[in-house]
């Protein structure tokens, strides 16, 4: 099963989703977010995959964010943002709600949508040359409360509070120390140390991993005013800032931001 810009392939137990854009380092388009829940359909319907890895193409990044070119002509109104985060929501959800164990494989970039990916990963595996960071605050756009619960859960609010308001980079030692990763290993034990996690899962009981998936998840539940947050979110995409970083990405600037 491929897509355009996604790529999956079965290997024994394991399926293997790739984000396939390696001339934008992986950033995610409105299609690649569509052909994430076929493939994961495709994989969950098979018995004999046990586990599933995504990661990136080439050796830039994993994903380094929502292809942010496309913004002008997905993102440029409040009618565009609704589709645009509709679609993704949907990759999100059935990632988040696969049934069978999910590791992100990481090197290179994980940032902004694709630091959002990894934290819907079970397990998530990272080079010692991997880069951490949401830059959202550099954009001037909304970051959903559902991601950033997600970042919560992982990380903690003070980390999550460093992460979303300095916008920098994170390196995979400081990732290791936060939580944020499960393991870091040199680039080239990369692959060996993903299969011998996916090895370890295959040996498992399925209905075991999937009971634990499942009431871990509950567990993690918690109420929270999701319509105010929307409003929140909102209010950046319909602000001057947002215009402004979205243009001044496009021609290469720093942004100017003005609050409003």
């Amino acid at each position: 099963m491929t897509a355009q810009r996604i790529l999956a392939r079965k290997e024994g137990a394991v399926g293997w989703l790739v984000f396939n854009n390696p001339e934008r380092r992986n950033a995610v388009s409105l299609d690649m977010w569509e052909a994430i829940p076929r493939v994961l359909d495709d994989f969950g319907a098979d018995p004999a995959i046990r586990a599933v890895v995504l990661t990136g193409a080439g050796d830039k990044a994993f994903v380094s964010g929502a292809d942010i070119s496309q913004f002008e002509s997905e993102r440029s109104s409040a009618a565009a943002v609704a589709r645009y985060d509709e679609i993704g929501s949907r990759a999100q959800s059935r990632l988040q709600s696969f049934e069978k164990p999910v590791i992100a494989m990481i090197r290179g970039y994980c940032l902004g949508g694709g630091l959002n990916i990894a934290a819907l990963c079970d397990l998530r595996i990272a080079a010692d040359d991997a880069r951490f960071g949401i830059p959202a605050a550099r954009m001037g756009l909304g970051y959903r409360a559902s991601s950033m619960k997600k970042l919560i859960d992982i990380v903690g609010a003070a980390f999550a509070r460093e992460i979303m308001i300095t916008a920098r980079q994170f390196s995979a030692t400081e990732a290791l120390q936060m939580g944020l990763v499960h393991k870091v290993v040199p680039v080239a034990e990369l692959e060996r140390a993903t299969r011998e996690y996916c090895d370890m899962i295959a040996a498992n009981a399925p209905l075991t991993m999937r009971a634990a998936k499942r009431i871990i998840g509950e567990l993690c539940k918690a109420a929270y005013d999701a319509a105010a947050c929307d409003a929140w979110v909102n209010e950046c995409f319909a602000s001057d800032d947002y215009a402004e970083g979205r243009k001044a990405f496009m021609e290469k600037r720093k942004p100017v931001f003005k609050g409003r």
